[in-house]
């Protein structure tokens, strides 16, 4: 609204931006259908851009998904542990895990578990949940009553599958009686079929994974619907980059590197199709024509 507000006022032509307001399942179903849409660009759910994707097919419309994700972390056995769990608690618990390239999938040698536990705990218990206004909060509400009781199942069915609770819990934080809050929860000893690591939880809950060696790293990396985002830990850059081109997903972080608005953001699988940002995503908005001379 406050940027519908900026376009007037700086006087940009009638009809180039409009805002419509309304629920999705009503406004964006009719934008969908519409005949004279040409390219519908939605960022959302994976189950909302699967109906976009139907409702567009009917007129046989461009378009473009960004959608959930559930990103995994994968630290090396060279990398310098604690830099990349205190980076990757924050990259998951980032706008109180509502983020839906969050990395929220930790990936760690068995063999470096014990301290990468301790080291997460640690991080993990610095997240003062409360109000975002006061000093010293670092975790603000989800966004509904109906999102933070989404995210207290997902943790209650993280324990009932045997994952390893190592802090948080779905009991609502102490000392607020009023606001959506999630304590700051972290599990170990996930492994990939369990729901904690397989669904979208949208909330400040971390799954730490053990893995053997290198190549069950990215196997577990790979195993998951979506294909949003994702990190690389090691010492060594050029190892971490072979590492990365070998996760399937459309983005990849290495040792905590910075977002680039510059560079395309979009997923793979169940994560999307198409790219925001950049050149690549003025070009989703563009169609090509040849003129035969």
């Amino acid at each position: 609204m406050l940027l519908a507000e900026v376009i007037d006022d700086v006087g940009l032509p009638a009809g180039v931006f409009n805002l419509v307001t309304g629920r999705g399942a009503v406004i964006g179903e009719a934008l969908a259908l519409h005949p004279d849409v040409d390219m519908i660009s939605f960022t959302g759910s994976t189950g909302a851009g699967r109906r976009v994707s139907e409702a567009a097919a009917g007129t046989i419309k461009r378009v473009a998904l960004e959608l959930g994700g559930k990103s995994p972390n994968v630290i090396l056995e060279d990398a310098d542990l604690q830099a990349a769990i205190q980076d990757g608690v924050g990259k998951c618990f980032l706008n109180s895990g509502q983020t839906c390239s969050a990395l929220t999938r930790m990936l760690v040698p068995r063999s470096r578990l014990t301290q990468a536990e301790q080291l997460a705990v640690a991080v993990a218990e610095r997240f003062k949940p409360g109000d975002p206004f006061e000093p010293g909060t670092m975790l603000g509400p989800l966004v509904s009553e109906a999102q933070r009781e989404k995210v207290r199942d997902y943790i209650r069915r993280g324990s009932d599958e045997g994952a390893k609770l190592l802090t948080g819990g779905a009991e609502p934080p102490e000392g607020l009686r009023s606001g959506y809050f999630v304590r700051p929860t972290v599990f170990s000893e996930v492994t990939p079929e369990m729901t904690i690591a397989r669904e979208e939880i949208f909330g400040p809950v971390l799954a730490l994974m053990p893995y053997e060696d290198e190549e069950d790293a990215v196997r577990i990396a790979n195993d998951s619907i979506y294909g949003l985002a994702g990190g690389v830990w090691s010492a060594d850059a050029e190892r971490a980059k072979r590492v990365a081109l070998r996760i399937r997903t459309g983005q990849v972080e290495i040792n905590g590197g910075a977002f680039n608005p510059l560079a395309p953001f979009g997923g793979y699988k169940q994560s999307g199709y198409g790219r925001e940002l950049g050149r690549f995503g003025l070009e989703e908005f563009l169609q090509v024509k040849s003129l035969q001379l």
